[in-house]
């Protein structure tokens, strides 16, 4: 069921690198969505779970030099679909991948993905959804067994059966992200993947390549479930943390028995590739 959204709009002075800092700590309060703005950014969270206290306490607040100017808007759900035609433009990753909506023109490239997002975390906009698609774009995906958890629009479990894959499980802890995922299937004509709602990695199923784009303390928690899932031999494409996180990250994977291959790094995001 759509339910109502709250809209921060953040401007502050100087934006970096505290945009994405921010960005961070709300998404650590269940804030979902982010859009990026040329003084800050608009944050979204479902109304009902909205706390002023919890966000007036995280520590970006208190940082010296900092100005935060900030106000507030209930977002009704017939509106999502005006507010993302304003703000989502089509986006190209490298000269081989465009992501736009269904109300774009079509752009010619090798791998075109129709995405249009309701409050889903993943239309290509933010760097780790790029480095993860820039990932993608580099590994043989043919025939390939996938798990993409928190898959938020399905962006990329879409590439990977673009790519080849033949059986993919996009998992999301959010019922919005899975019905957007699912309608975003039926755009893109896809056949493989299917969409399930859940938080956890509950599936016995053995698979060749796992997609995680969530934050850094839930890949710290899940790290070891992806090794029990994943063949040997198989991938695993983490995003969704710093680059002073890349340590620990690696650490913990490394103790799992993973092998660090390499990693991408954009305006202070990162995104890693493991081999089991």
């Amino acid at each position: 069921m759509a339910v109502a959204y709250l809209e921060i709009d953040l401007r502050l002075t100087p934006t970096a690198p505290w945009r994405e800092v921010m960005v961070a700590q709300l998404g650590l309060l269940g804030f979902e969505s982010f859009v990026d703005t040329p003084e800050g950014f608009k944050a979204y969270i479902p109304q009902s779970d909205f706390r002023e206290n919890d966000f007036l306490q995280i520590d970006v607040f208190d940082i010296q030099g900092l100005e935060i100017e900030w106000q507030s808007q209930i977002i009704p759900p017939k509106n999502w679909n005006r507010l993302w035609e304003q703000n989502f433009s089509p986006i190209r990753v490298g000269n081989r991948c465009v992501v736009r909506a269904d109300f774009h023109p079509s752009e010619k490239a090798e791998y075109e993905l129709v995405i249009t997002p309701k409050m889903s975390f993943g239309t290509g906009h933010h760097q780790t959804t790029k480095m993860m698609i820039s990932f993608l774009l580099d590994l043989d995906c043919k025939d390939k067994c996938v798990l993409d958890m928190g898959t938020g629009t399905g962006v990329l479990a879409i590439l990977a059966e673009k790519r080849g894959a033949n059986s993919i499980l996009a998992v999301d802890n959010d019922p919005w992200c899975v019905e957007n995922t699912k309608e975003n299937i039926e755009l893109n004509r896809c056949q493989y993947i299917s969409a399930e709602l859940d938080d956890s990695v509950s599936t016995t199923k053995k698979f060749d390549l796992v997609l995680a784009n969530i934050n850094r303390n839930v890949l710290l928690e899940q790290i070891g479930d992806y090794g029990k899932i994943l063949t040997s031999g198989g991938d695993l494409l983490l995003s969704g943390f710093y680059v002073e996180d890349l340590g620990i990250i690696r650490n913990t994977c490394e103790a799992e028995g993973f092998r660090f291959i390499r990693n991408f790094e954009q305006n202070g995001w990162v995104a890693a590739h493991f081999s089991q």
